[in-house]
């Protein structure tokens, strides 16, 4: 989960803007640690030279120091920052090889669901996606707000129960990378990981013809048992059944789950591996 080693577009231009930022703030750290150092050495007690002037009390250049860095500091990094936030917008489309690729992404305690609408396929805490092709992403929350974030692609987002966000990436290696949940959401947070296969266009089409062939269906039994508060390996794939599933969810045609909010209750296990 290397941000710094980042495998598509858009987690290029977050490294970029993150490198420019800690450029730009050093224009204060760096000549205070210095001023630091050269205070202490040359009003040491052994410097003669130093001159002792209690009655000082206003320099219209040091005025004009202290004030212009941090000023300058600040319109730059709010220009970073401005700039930075358009050209990423999550949902703003981005260029790639081929079609774009819709992947409808519901955040459950503690898994990821991934539904490819157009291939009639699922996928839990594994995500398949081809190399170079854009990835147009839909997301929401069966339960609780929760967070979807593959440093290494870049642009985390955060997922709602009753809405949906959009998301555009793009990867433009083949490898494997790490995604995972970057927002508290209950006992099984921390194993609510999941896997990144960035492969091939031809590998990704005999992938979903194959997945497409598993005897598991992704039906309402089955999605009722995936919402129920667990962890899950990843792997596991799906044929879709319903291919308005993720819509059902997202307008809460399907209750959302019982969140980590009624574990006081006792309507809910409170830890995962219990099961």
């Amino acid at each position: 989960m290397n941000i710094l080693h980042p495998q598509g577009p858009i987690g290029a231009a977050e490294r970029t803007i993150l490198i420019d930022s800690v450029a730009i703030m050093l224009a204060i750290v760096v000549p205070t640690i210095l001023a630091i150092l050269w205070f202490a050495f040359w009003y040491r007690s052994s410097n003669r030279r130093a001159r002792y002037a209690p009655e000082w009390a206003y320099s219209g250049r040091v005025e004009l120091v202290v004030w212009a860095i941090p000023a300058l500091t600040i319109i730059l990094l709010g220009g970073v920052a401005w700039i930075g936030s358009h050209q990423l917008d999550p949902a703003r489309p981005i260029d790639g090889t081929g079609p774009p690729l819709k992947i409808q992404v519901i955040s459950l305690d503690w898994k990821w669901l991934f539904i490819y609408p157009d291939q009639r396929v699922a996928s839990v805490n594994t995500l398949t996606v081809p190399v170079g092709r854009p990835l147009q992403f839909e997301l929401t929350s069966a339960s609780v707000m929760n967070a979807f974030f593959i440093p290494q692609l870049g642009s985390m987002i955060y997922t709602m129960n009753g809405m949906v966000t959009r998301l555009q990436l793009r990867a433009d290696n083949e490898g494997r990378y790490q995604g995972l949940s970057a927002h508290f959401s209950g006992d099984g947070f921390p194993d609510m990981m999941f896997d990144v296969r960035s492969v091939s266009g031809t590998a990704f089409q005999d992938w979903a013809v194959a997945a497409g062939r598993t005897n598991d269906v992704l039906d309402a039994e089955t999605y009722a048992d995936l919402a129920r508060q667990s962890t899950a390996r990843p792997g596991k794939i799906y044929r879709l059944d319903d291919p308005g599933l993720f819509e059902a969810v997202a307008t809460q045609r399907i209750p959302p789950g019982p969140g980590p909010s009624l574990l006081a209750k006792g309507d809910a296990e409170v830890s995962p591996r219990s099961r």
